[in-house]
């Protein structure tokens, strides 16, 4: 399958990495001669083009990689009806998309910067004729989950989206809190990085995260007493929030 990819960015370079890997062919689209031909060498198997001098996207899949403030300026480069169009751009709904680049059906998709790695956690929605190819399509740089509604996916997309950058928090903040209590750095961040490893395998393996608080948590003792001081400063109700903001 050829798949038409509009953008050069972090999680349009992370999906022709996976995208290879499976064996989809890949054509690539972007803005800026330079960062194309970089991209070109980085990946000898593709094709890039720049879409400046029109693009017709007739019978094309093609993957919306770019800023959502710049749909409008890539819609006037494109002529024609692509076959699926699938946007990763974040908050668009399919009506908007509907309005600017004509195709027989469309699918929102938010992938999360894991796709790098082929880690991605990959919500869907959009029309069910297009189903099956998204799954494959994502299934290439990740897990995958097809939801029944646009606010589902929205929803979503702050559990799968933006979520690594909370939990980039956690990290930063419990290596911090490692040093200010006379951990090297450098041991606080191994260790850091050792927890959350280890933590995904308890995620996939417990039927509840409160299980796992249960067989860690000793009465009266150290974790106890760190779990009550984040109740006590609403670290609870503050990620729940997160969804609201």
């Amino acid at each position: 399958m050829l798949l038409s990819i509009f953008g050069n960015g972090v999680m349009a370079n992370a999906m022709v990495s996976g995208l290879l890997r499976h064996g989809f062919k890949i054509e690539v689209f972007g803005r800026d001669e330079k960062k194309m031909q970089i991209l070109k060498k980085n990946y000898p198997e593709i094709e890039v083009n720049t879409y400046k001098n029109g693009v017709d996207i007739s019978g094309k899949n093609l993957i919306l990689c770019v800023k959502p403030y710049a749909l409008e300026s890539v819609a006037k480069h494109v002529k024609g009806q692509a076959a699926v169009l699938f946007s990763v751009l974040a908050g668009t709904s399919l009506e908007k998309l509907k309005q600017n680049i004509d195709a027989e059906n469309y699918v929102r998709a938010m992938p999360n910067i894991a796709a790098m790695f082929g880690k991605s956690m990959t919500t869907l929605t959009g029309d069910e004729e297009a189903k099956e190819a998204g799954l494959k399509i994502f299934g290439a740089i990740g897990k995958t989950l097809w939801v029944g509604s646009e606010k589902e996916l929205d929803t979503a997309t702050v559990l799968a989206g933006s979520a690594p950058a909370f939990l980039a928090l956690v990290a930063e903040s419990l290596i911090d809190g490692g040093v200010k209590e006379g951990l090297k750095r450098d041991d606080a961040a191994f260790l850091a990085r050792g927890l959350f490893e280890g933590f995904a395998e308890l995620l996939a393996n417990y039927q509840h995260p409160s299980l796992i608080k249960d067989a860690v948590m000793s009465p009266g003792g150290v974790t106890a007493k760190g779990y009550a001081a984040l109740e006590d400063y609403k670290v609870r109700s503050a990620f729940m929030k997160v969804y609201k903001e």
